[in-house]
């Protein structure tokens, strides 16, 4: 169990979640459950891969923050060369699994992602630059488009508006993480945007980025992907993630907002990752 923790298992859930959306916007006719499950195990697998990766890369600033200082390698618990093949032998794993039973493109895209997590995000910005959490926006804005893919065998509008929806989202989702563990952060000296410019500044950043948001999830429905069902409730879906960012404005309690902020978010995009089932 304590090895499954490495794999962070409630980012690989979140992404399920996003992948089952692009697979669902997608699919048309008879469902295919088989190609589903090989969509989802392999995606899975592979961001498992990144994630234990990710943990030991950030041991040290993991030792640092109160909510990662008791992970299996913030206590120096497990040994580099475990880490390797641990983290090789997922993402081989799932690759395999995405080649044989998807196609290439899919394959293709979900290493992508696998790159800009580990490399671009965790390697390079994540301690150096608060555009960090833009590229961490990409790698999470690939799960979704995985999903499609694995049904179209090909990157097209749909593919593209998955990932803008995602991206998107992902913006004012991980900023309110940010200012929430504001404290963590600044500690671990890890520039996100509240820690580096502050939270007034970090506000009318979240509002830009809900409005894309807001206008990205409606805009399946205007490229007739989906029907008045989903387009209905994305639109109120947006328009209430809106709303409670404008509140963040005024209020006296920046933490209990930015909580409010994420657990909204979750909320959002899993509901709008099931309506994209519905067709009418």
């Amino acid at each position: 169990m304590k090895l499954l923790s490495l794999t962070k298992p409630g980012i690989i859930f979140g992404n399920i979640i996003t992948a089952c959306g692009g697979f669902f916007l997608a699919q048309s006719g008879m469902f295919n459950a088989w190609l589903l499950l090989a969509t989802v195990l392999g995606i899975s697998l592979i961001i498992a891969s990144g994630c234990v990766i990710n943990n030991y890369i950030d041991r040290d600033i993991d030792q640092l923050m109160e909510r990662t200082k008791n992970r299996l390698t913030a206590k120096g618990l497990v040994s580099g060369r475990f880490i390797a093949a641990y983290a090789l032998s997922l993402g081989l794993l799932g690759a395999g699994i995405l080649y044989f039973f998807t196609n290439i493109l899919t394959l293709f895209i979900a290493l992508v992602g696998l790159f800009f997590y580990v490399v671009i995000y965790t390697l390079w910005l994540k301690r150096n630059s608060i555009y960090g959490t833009l590229v961490g926006g990409v790698s999470g804005a690939v799960p979704p488009v995985v999903g499609y893919c694995a049904v179209t065998g090909q990157f097209d509008m749909g593919a593209f508006l998955l990932f803008l929806i995602l991206f998107t989202w992902q913006i004012p989702h991980s900023y309110a993480i940010a200012i929430y563990r504001l404290d963590d952060y600044a500690r671990a000296n890890i520039p996100v945007l509240p820690v580096v410019k502050g939270i007034p500044y970090t506000k009318p950043s979240m509002l830009i980025y809900l409005i894309a948001f807001a206008l990205a999830a409606i805009s399946p429905g205007l490229f007739n992907y989906v029907g008045n069902v989903y387009l209905a409730i994305a639109s109120l879906l947006g328009l209430a993630w809106l709303y409670i960012g404008i509140q963040g404005v005024k209020t006296t309690d920046d933490k209990a907002w930015a909580r409010k902020m994420f657990l909204f978010s979750i909320i959002v995009i899993t509901v709008l990752c099931l309506v994209m089932w519905v067709k009418i």
